[in-house]
């Protein structure tokens, strides 16, 4: 299940949520958090459902099928981040993956500030694992994050607040190599992968979590499913491609094309 927002333009959120399960060979489900009027250029404008909206979306997927997994997006506000971490606790999801979606690949504010003290207090400590960008590891700690070593900080900081695991994604630093740190307390390490030349990254972070998210749907460790989703997401992105007049988004299905 993913408990996210709808991205118009088709390239992150609940779209791109979806076609990662589906190239895992999972059949996915969604609780819509909010409504974006959005394209490759720019998020125009969104709207937040209801927090009972959500919640009854959870409820009823969950009345009716098994979820192996879960993993969170868009947010939008105090009240929805605080409605859905009861609402994972009660259900008892066996995993949930917590990509905390503050800010659009343009720079356009997907959370309210207020939200920022909810993820930390109710959602952070349900979190089978954490995936925040280097801004967004800022925002929740407050700490300028300058280098390798800031984010192996950033992490262990971040598993001392409640998470489970935590993997603090690089993708904005320079360098030859797109380098991710992963801690969960007990070991760190780096995920590396080649950075390619590329504009085309609208929706990495929803991939990559949504990829994590199916993999332990499917029985993976989580360590394992962190390494495929790092692996799955870098084949995605060599394979991005230009729609519209901004970021494009990347390759979803490409493991479903390599089967034909």
């Amino acid at each position: 299940m993913t408990i996210a927002g709808s991205d118009s333009g088709g390239g992150a959120g609940i779209q791109a949520d979806l076609r990662t399960f589906a190239a895992h060979e999972v059949h996915g489900t969604c609780a819509i958090t909010a409504v974006t009027a959005q394209s490759s250029v720019e998020v125009a404008a969104w709207v937040a459902l209801a927090p009972e909206m959500v919640v009854k979306q959870m409820e009823t997927v969950a009345a009716d099928m098994p979820v192996a997994a879960a993993k969170t997006g868009m947010l939008a506000n105090a009240e929805i981040v605080t409605a859905v971490a009861e609402a994972v606790r009660r259900l008892a999801f066996p995993h949930l993956v917590v990509d905390p979606v503050m800010v659009a690949k343009g720079g356009h504010r997907l959370l309210t500030p207020e939200a920022e003290r909810a993820y930390l207090e109710r959602l952070i400590p349900a979190a089978s694992v954490l995936t925040p960008n280097i801004p967004e590891a800022e925002a929740l700690l407050g700490v300028a994050i300058r280098g390798v070593d800031d984010m192996r900080k950033a992490a262990r900081s971040l598993v001392s607040r409640g998470a489970r695991a935590v993997v603090v994604k690089g993708g904005h630093l320079d360098g030859e190599e797109a380098i991710d740190i992963f801690d969960d307390g007990r070991e760190a390490f780096e995920l590396r992968a080649p950075r390619i030349a590329t504009r085309h990254t609208h929706g990495t972070g929803c991939t990559f979590s949504a990829a994590i998210c199916a993999r332990l749907a499917l029985g993976d460790p989580l360590v394992e499913a962190v390494r495929g989703a790092k692996a799955y997401l870098t084949e995605a992105v060599r394979g991005a491609y230009a729609v519209g007049r901004g970021h494009g988004p990347v390759d979803h299905l490409h493991p479903l094309r390599r089967r034909e």
